[in-house]
């Protein structure tokens, strides 16, 4: 299935990411209520102080009293220290609310990630998710940190630094008002132009991340295949296309401030003109020129800071768009009702709606099964077959027969187009998927270990397993003796998935891990393609011991790994083509025949 990126277009309906956003700040209303009340204060304390320039400058001018002015500096202090204390309330509020906020998206977006289906996985690449963890949760989190707040606190002070401009002289304010509407204009045109290279330029290291990590991921094989130049222009070719995204959002986000500076300085040499005339001809008074000047200088201060907080909202937009787009993405549907039970004995039950218990056997039978990953390309075409418990059924085939597709339908990973699957004579569709999958396990080709202990690793095939159990996972798949060969044995450290270990001790690992389970199934994928011949007869050994009243499937291309089966389905095309024991598919000498003898291979 091909890989699709996450998508980074600019979503219909911009007011739906808004509200969601919003719906996040909602969750801490409290604080963000204390940050308003604290940012109100601040203004109101910046603006009360600042317009008493205008009774202190008159009080001096009309009665030359030095007191006058001692006691108006005392009164501005006491207000503008009232004013700082509300910024202090309003920045430690917004610190702890911010990082509450990020920690709820990051929260709610792993939670759905864990309840989204495989298909998810298969058909975004690993980069692009991670992405979503990094770069855009950041710019979000920059948002909050950086903007929010002061994009409040520019907005009242913008507001109410121009109704007391109105009061002091409406005649000066509205020539500010006209420039107030050409920064406006300005930063509407640019912030646009902006919003859409943001958008791309978060698009952009979604890509640059996915290359990345699967060329790290894959660099042994990009050494052997030489293809170090070809892949160095491949990520310059990528890493120009972040760089012009990059450049043209900063483009147009760097000409904000010096536009808007530059139209403030122009505002105020105007102002203070024109501002000077009125006093000298005695349609103003000084004080309240002395008190509009300074609002006018003050004024393009807050436009200033919101041009700046601009470039972190519009990351932030391309970056929650991202996240709440995924956030959309449908979680995998279950439609079960019965239920996985264990007794106290150690067996298991299936247990139904009405009370009713069948003992789990793992009996697993496929009827006229039909799928395709795409509901246009079929994958399986009128699948039959069974498994009855302590049966070993494998499957071969070449690649892309099908052989995997069964093993991902029998664990609703994916779901069947037609036909039917039962489990113990229940229908799996009827089964909740966490019991199904806890009534099997699986040992994968690609194995996979988790940053722990080796005896961490084993045990998240079953986390209640005690050290007892672990150690005997690990005798059956005959891990015990390389284990204990380790410097701390199973207290070893397992780092970079496993990159400390060879490639047949994680597979070893990787089944000591399916056996701590005790499961009535076992799915084994290619079990044993990364061990050496006498370490893939010791573990034929250990499953042979494993396998005893319970159903295996397996699925491999060496052909000496399913000899022993009592039922081998050879698949081509999504067809099962040949079907019997070893023996009996020699005697056809079809397929199965050609394949043991070396006349056919694999594709």
């Amino acid at each position: 299935m091909a890989t699709r990126q996450i998508s980074a277009k600019k979503p219909k309906d911009l007011g739906y990411t808004v509200r969601k956003f919003l719906a996040y700040l909602a969750s801490e209303r409290a604080l963000l209520t204390l940050v308003v009340l604290g940012i109100a204060i601040s203004v109101g304390g910046n603006i009360v102080g600042t317009y008493m320039i205008k009774p202190v400058v008159n009080g001096i001018m009309e009665t030359h009293d030095n007191s006058v002015l001692a006691k108006g500096v005392l009164a501005t202090a006491a207000i503008f220290g009232f004013g700082v204390i509300g910024s202090v309330i309003y920045t430690q509020g917004m610190a702890r609310a911010s990082n509450r906020i990020v920690y709820n998206i990051r929260k709610d977006l792993f939670t759905h990630m864990e309840s989204l289906p495989l298909s998810f996985f298969d058909t975004h690449r690993h980069g692009d998710v991670m992405s979503l963890y990094t770069n855009d949760t950041d710019t979000i989190s920059d948002a909050l940190s950086n903007s929010f707040a002061p994009i409040i606190k520019n907005a009242l002070q913008i507001v109410g630094t121009f109704l007391v401009m109105v009061l002091l002289n409406w005649q000066l304010t509205l020539v500010t008002l006209v420039f107030y509407i050409v920064m406006f204009l300005y930063l509407r045109f640019s912030g646009k132009r902006s919003k859409a290279y943001y958008t791309v330029q978060q698009k952009k290291i979604g890509d640059l991340n996915g290359f990345i990590e699967e060329m790290i991921s894959g660099v042994k094989v990009v050494k052997v295949f030489n293809h170090e130049e070809e892949n160095l222009a491949s990520f310059r070719q990528k890493n120009e296309e972040l760089r012009k995204a990059g450049t043209g959002a900063q483009t147009y986000a760097a000409t904000m401030i010096p536009c808007v500076v530059s139209l403030g300085f122009l505002n105020y040499a105007l102002v203070a003109i024109l501002g000077g005339l009125m006093v000298i001809e005695g349609w103003t008074d000084i004080g309240s020129l002395a008190s509009y000047l300074v609002f006018v200088r003050q004024s393009s201060a807050p436009i200033n800071q919101f041009t700046q907080q601009s470039n972190f909202l519009l990351a932030s937009l391309a970056g929650a768009e991202r996240i709440f787009h995924t956030l959309e993405e449908k979680s995998e549907e279950d439609g079960g009702d019965i239920r996985l039970e264990k007794e106290e004995n150690g067996k298991c039950d299936w247990v139904l709606l009405d009370g009713t218990r069948i003992p789990l056997k793992g009996d697993v039978r496929l009827f006229d099964v039909d799928f395709s990953y795409d509901k246009k390309v079929p994958v399986l075409d009128k699948v039959s077959l069974y498994a009855r418990p302590g049966e070993k059924i494998a499957f071969v085939g070449s690649t892309g027969a099908g052989k995997t597709t069964i093993t991902n339908l029998l664990g609703r990973f994916y779901e069947i187009d037609s036909g039917r699957i039962l489990y113990d004579g229940l229908d799996i569709r009827n089964i909740k998927k966490s019991s199904l999958r806890a009534s099997f396990s699986m040992v994968l080709q690609d194995t996979h270990l988790f940053t722990g202990t080796i005896e961490e690793n084993i045990r998240y095939g079953n986390l209640d397993a005690t050290a007892e159990e672990v150690v005997e996972a690990a005798k059956i798949a005959n891990a015990d003796s390389f284990i204990r060969r380790l410097p701390e044995g199973y207290d070893t450290m397992v780092r970079n998935d496993g990159s400390n270990l060879s490639a047949g001790q994680r597979q070893l690992l990787s089944i000591a891990r399916a056996a701590v389970g005790n499961p009535p199934v076992l799915i084994l994928d290619e079990a044993t393609s990364n061990v050496d011949t006498r370490t893939e007869d010791q573990i034929e050994k250990a499953m042979d011991r494993l396998m005893e009243g319970r159903t295996v499937l397996v699925i491999a291309h060496r052909l000496s790994t399913v000899r022993n089966s009592q039922a081998i389905m050879v698949l081509e095309h999504g067809r099962i083509i040949e079907r019997g024991s070893h023996e009996d598919l020699l005697a056809m000498k079809g397929t199965y025949y050609k394949l043991y003898n070396g006349l056919f291979e694999l594709a």
